[in-house]
């Protein structure tokens, strides 16, 4: 998102709490306590109760990560940036078969609910609630595809209504409660505290959904107090809803008799005294009532879900680990209409050929969550010990690092006490995620995790085989161009780096950053190489702080030590040797004739190798950026620039024509027309008029770097009359970045000029 982009922060704590609480009471608790009870007995409440703190060790984790990184969502996003793309990958195909599992219960719990309602057909080998199912899930995937959403407002009022009909249902389940009921002939535990776990694996599907909240971080209001206490609280008072209500359940129906299908109804025509109001009395109607809220949290549960996956796949898309094919926009809705049939079709599948055992379609869908969980715990503690700089949660999990450990630890061994088909449906996705990384992504993506690239940039204090893992997983397609940082003043690093980090990061690229050492003639070059001694300390005190400052941005650095007799003049043969797209080096002063970034000869017998980018300061601020332009290429790298430091770090930008007297508004017009054609048609258009240096040193005072175009004019007019760029470079405050695209010229063209 570009820094002229952002979210309005317009969601208070009580909408970003509902969003969790939303999400998760939905067919977890409306379907499955009956299911739940059947395979443990009461005891199944302590199930609900170690799945809620399951939930809120890994709470703990999301808050952390969604504070740290506010405009990022989901899951998949964390894992990616710090695990790397293989673990991205399997990250992401869990999250998306997960939602589209989760979706399936959903809309299964939906008919189940429906069929209480309405007398559904039986059609092939179709039961009446799969029928129902496959109607939903119809209908949810239609509504996903023509656009309509769910908005936070009606959210917060489905949230309410729902927790109204419960509060009624669980005072009217206390007073006609029965604790003989609720212990019957085989006590708390007819089947033994084994069966606690496993089903707690099964119940587990009723909390996901917390994670939701971290999607919408950047729209929340201060982030860093209320998504912590959204997501932790909502999973708090998630777990207590559940323990009361299945309470409830169980003290109202003997366990043995509560309703796999709709156990709420059921026990809301026990609970509501039936001599009460015409027609059956007021059970009839709370039964009625809390059939409809069934049907109101399946039906959101499983819209939120398919939109979710429609999210993940934008973001898949966006590192390359799937087609963008996929992500393709709909002419007229304006959707991602083929993400949405392609996850409606597995919807449709898991319906039709699952759909008569709920408990293979809510574990699968818990154990392809639990491991996207575990990683997310791993992905934490791979930020904290690589000490990325950019990683500054306003919110840390306590007992670091036993509460990350504890959260991955506790994901995976929940999985094991599910049973073997979901394990195994499971474990062929993550077989298959991997396959697809290395048989597409791999080629396609150039992006590695923090963890690949903490374990390859240290490669000397690594065991081999880390290394060697690391390499064998690592992106093998192209890294894009290479942005070359030429370092020789430690001073000037930052600066440098950060200008070559933002360019990288917008063009997906990688940063080279070379510290060239000059070495006498009188000391052959092999001597100096074996008798570094300070030069060698020096330089890697130089490489490595650019490695820190790089961290910042989602590129990867290498870093090189160039011994060479010429000195500045090998930047040239570095660019070429490594296939720089471009340089980013400081201003060498009277190295360069004025205005251009080759040397007087270098001018006039060859080209320049790539694009260079001369910094003319010790530090900048990037806050605000002026662009001077008439056009031509030169202006062109400054326009790149300028929408690579505006769509990476989010810097205000500012283009500056100097027109003649009198032509203002043609002046405004070309100034429009050349914003248009660089993606900056949201910059601010500046018009100055008279002498052109004066007008560029009179704007520059409120800006904090000024991006100037190498010059046009031939050598032997910058002799005479001097240069425009070589004056600003050296009488402008502000700072000032030359900028200089190589172009074809003849002999002639180098010496007076373009005509």
């Amino acid at each position: 998102m570009s820094g002229d982009d952002e979210l309005a922060k317009d969601l208070g704590l009580i909408s970003a709490m509902t969003i969790g609480i939303g999400t998760m009471i939905g067919a977890g608790i409306f379907v499955l306590p009956g299911v739940a009870a059947n395979a443990a007995g009461p005891v199944v409440v302590v199930s609900f109760v170690v799945g809620g703190l399951i939930a809120m060790v890994n709470a703990l984790s999301v808050s952390e990560l969604g504070t740290a990184m506010p405009k990022a969502g989901g899951g998949y996003y964390y894992i990616n940036k710090s695990l790397g793309p293989m673990f991205g990958s399997i990250a992401g195909m869990g999250d998306w078969m997960g939602l589209a599992f989760a979706s399936a219960f959903y809309c299964i719990g939906f008919g189940q609910y429906l069929a209480v309602f309405l007398p559904l057909p039986e059609i092939v080998f179709l039961n009446p609630i799969q029928v129902g199912a496959l109607f939903a899930g119809a209908i949810f995937v239609g509504v996903n595809y023509i656009g309509a959403k769910e908005t936070g407002g009606i959210q917060t009022i489905i949230v309410f209504t729902l927790l109204a009909i419960l509060t009624v249902f669980a005072i009217a389940g206390f007073v006609s409660f029965d604790y003989a009921t609720l212990v019957g002939d085989g006590g708390l535990a007819p089947y033994g505290s084994g069966a606690i776990l496993p089903a707690t694996a099964l119940v587990f599907v009723s909390f996901l959904g917390y994670a939701k909240i971290a999607t919408v971080a950047e729209e929340l209001k201060n982030p860093g107090r209320n998504l912590p206490i959204a997501i932790i609280g909502s999973v708090g008072i998630v777990t207590v809803i559940y323990a009361i209500l299945v309470t409830t359940m169980l003290g109202v129906i003997p366990w043995p008799d509560l309703s796999q299908d709709a156990p709420v109804a059921q026990a809301a025509e026990v609970a509501f005294p039936t001599s009460i109001g015409p027609v059956g009395g007021l059970a009839a109607a709370a039964t009625g009532v809390m059939t409809l809220g069934a049907l109101l949290a399946t039906a959101s549960s499983a819209n939120a879900s398919i939109l979710a996956s429609a999210r993940i796949n934008f973001a898949m898309g966006r590192d390359k680990i799937v087609t963008n094919w996929l992500n393709e926009i709909h002419p007229n809705f304006a959707t991602p209409y083929r993400s949405i049939l392609v996850t409606g079709a597995l919807i449709i599948a898991f319906i039709t050929f699952m759909g008569r055992d709920i408990e293979v379609l809510s574990k699968a869908a818990s154990v392809l969550h639990l491991i996207v969980y575990a990683l997310m715990n791993v992905a934490l503690i791979v930020f904290r010990e690589a000490d990325v700089p950019e990683y500054d949660p306003d919110f840390t999990v306590p007992f670091y690092p036993i509460t990350p450990i504890l959260g991955a630890v506790l994901s995976l061994g929940l999985v094991a006490f599910m049973d073997g088909l979901e394990i195994a449906l499971s474990g062929a996705f993550v077989v298959a995620a991997v396959l697809w990384y290395f048989l597409y992504a791999r080629t396609k993506t150039t992006q590695q995790g923090v963890l690949s690239h903490y374990v390859r940039s240290r490669e000397d204090e690594m065991p081999d085989p880390v290394v060697d893992a690391a390499d064998a997983v690592a992106p093998s397609g192209t890294d894009g161009p290479t942005i070359m940082v030429a370092l020789s003043n430690p001073r000037t690093e930052s600066a440098l780096i950060t200008l070559a980090g933002a360019l990288a990061e917008h063009r997906g690229g990688r940063v080279l950053a070379t510290h060239i050492v000059t070495v006498p003639d009188q000391t052959s070059l092999d001597a100096a190489a074996r008798n570094g001694g300070g030069l060698d300390d020096a330089s890697e005190s130089l490489l490595e702080a650019a490695k820190q400052d790089a961290a910042a941005f989602e590129v990867p650095i290498e870093t090189k030590t160039i011994l060479s007799h010429r000195g500045f003049e090998e930047v040239y043969d570095a660019a070429e040797s490594n296939d720089a797209d471009t340089v980013v080096m400081g201003y060498g002063g009277t190295r360069f004739t004025g205005g251009r970034a080759e040397s007087t000869l270098e001018e006039l017998t060859q080209e320049l190798p790539c694009d260079f980018l001369v910094l003319d300061t010790e530090e900048f601020d990037p806050t605000d950026i002026l662009v001077p332009t008439a056009g031509g290429g030169s202006s062109d790298l400054s326009a790149e620039v300028a929408l690579a430091l505006r769509e990476t770090i989010g810097s205000e930008v500012t283009l500056l024509h100097v027109a003649d007297d009198g032509e203002e508004e043609t002046g405004r017009e070309f100034l429009r027309e050349w914003a248009d054609g660089h993606q900056l048609s949201d910059a601010e258009l500046r018009i100055e008029t008279g002498d052109v240096e004066t007008a560029i040193e009179r704007s520059s005072a409120d800006y904090g770097l000024v991006v100037v175009g190498a010059t046009e004019q031939g050598l032997l007019s910058r002799i005479v009359r001097g240069s425009l760029v070589f004056n600003v470079i050296e009488d402008l405050d502000a700072p000032v970045l030359l900028t200089e695209r190589p172009s074809s010229r003849s002999l002639r063209d180098r010496i007076f000029g373009r005509q």
